[in-house]
């Protein structure tokens, strides 16, 4: 669009070629009835009323707009790496948390199994302890589903295509862990931050700068044109038509024209572009309260992700020593195999909503992130 823009300003070099024949009877004196003319023609716009500059500083602008709507789209897809790597993240250490209860349970059947041959528990205490095992592996299973979606949805938001048939199978080896790592934030500060770098508020800027371009070029309708006229022209002499013997000659003038009545139609496109410019200046108030509230739910769900990383990390601790003591009185005689695997499972549920709570926590660090426009990643010019 800016080249086609930008051309209007430079010069245009045309050739035109003729040829016609007339009949006798349509001849004047002194014509001949064969004729050709083939000239060349430049012509160079010199004034339109400000519409060709008005119309260039609108492309450009509306260039700058463009790069900023491709960096929106870029940091969303920063952002949707970042979930997709935490997805993956989330589902290899659910993983490793429901093998770690299984192992658990199979050290509790074992236990079972050698107290019920020593003549110290019955047979029930051996088939609950294998039911147990038995029900948690469709845990394991289904988390190892999820680790598998979570592979392919990670290769989809990277772009990555496997060109080797061969390794299609494999499984690549991820760094990281779903760690808390707790950040400072302060409201006012974000919404600063936000307004000043979002690439929409830029974006929307840029339009407007645009859209006040266009109103000058709607105006440059009320205002005179001038164009540069030269050429060049071969033609047939009146008195032969032959290609040897013709005349020839350079010509160059102006050309102005000036619309002093065209039915309002300038006046039409000078209120559509004011219209336009308005609906722009409106879409920045609109997208300034939507960003904002954009920055407010991500701090709030910023400060749900913290409360529920402090409780589980409290819960766990507390889990784990609930299990401590189920084993010690169940050791000693003074509890049941029941309790003990009430213990393991609220320590494996304990575990589980830890990590999602870590999980949740980098997504609203993520989240909190985009919205303020902290990103390392910019369209470079």
């Amino acid at each position: 669009m800016i080249l086609e823009v930008k051309s209007v300003v430079l010069p245009r070099a045309t050739v035109n070629a003729s040829t016609s024949t007339i009949d006798e009877d349509l001849l004047q004196p002194e014509t001949n009835e064969n004729s050709w003319a083939v000239g060349i023609q430049v012509r160079q716009a010199l004034y339109s009323g400000g519409g060709l500059s008005a119309a260039i500083r609108a492309q450009d602008a509306v260039r700058e707009a463009a790069l900023y709507d491709l960096q929106t789209v870029i940091e969303q897809v920063v952002l949707d790496v970042k979930i997709r790597y935490y997805d993956v993240l989330l589902a290899r250490e659910s993983i490793e948390v429901q093998e770690e209860n299984i192992v658990l349970l199979n050290d509790q059947l074992t236990n079972a199994r050698n107290r019920f041959e020593a003549g110290s528990v019955s047979r029930f205490d051996v088939l609950q302890a294998e039911v147990t095992v038995a029900n948690a592996r469709p845990a394991l299973i289904r988390a190892r589903n999820s680790y598998r979606i979570a592979l392919d949805e990670f290769r989809r938001a990277i772009g990555y295509q496997n060109t080797d048939r061969q390794n299609v199978a494999k499984v690549p080896e991820f760094l990281g862990e779903l760690f808390y790592e707790p950040i400072e934030y302060e409201l006012i500060d974000a919404l600063n931050t936000a307004l000043s770098k979002r690439p929409e508020i830029n974006q929307l800027d840029f339009i407007i700068d645009a859209q006040e371009s266009a109103v000058d070029n709607a105006r440059s309708g009320y205002r005179p044109n001038v164009d540069l006229v030269a050429g060049y022209d071969f033609r047939s002499d009146t008195d032969f038509a032959s290609l040897r013997e013709y005349l020839h000659g350079w010509n160059i003038g102006l050309q102005a024209s000036w619309a002093v009545w065209d039915g309002r139609a300038t006046r039409g496109r000078v209120v559509q572009a004011r219209s336009q410019l308005r609906q722009a200046e409106l879409q920045v108030d609109e997208t300034k309260l939507a960003i904002e509230v954009e920055v407010r739910r991500a701090i709030s769900s910023l400060q749900e992700a913290e409360e529920l990383v402090e409780a589980a990390t409290k819960v766990v601790e507390q889990a784990e020593e609930a299990l401590r003591l189920a084993d010690a009185r169940y050791s000693a005689g003074a509890g049941t195999q029941l309790n003990v695997l009430s213990a393991r499972f609220a320590l494996t549920d304990a575990r589980t909503n830890q990590l999602q709570a870590n999980y949740s926590h980098l997504i609203a660090v993520a989240n909190f992130e985009r919205s303020v426009g902290n990103t390392q990643y910019r369209v470079t010019q």
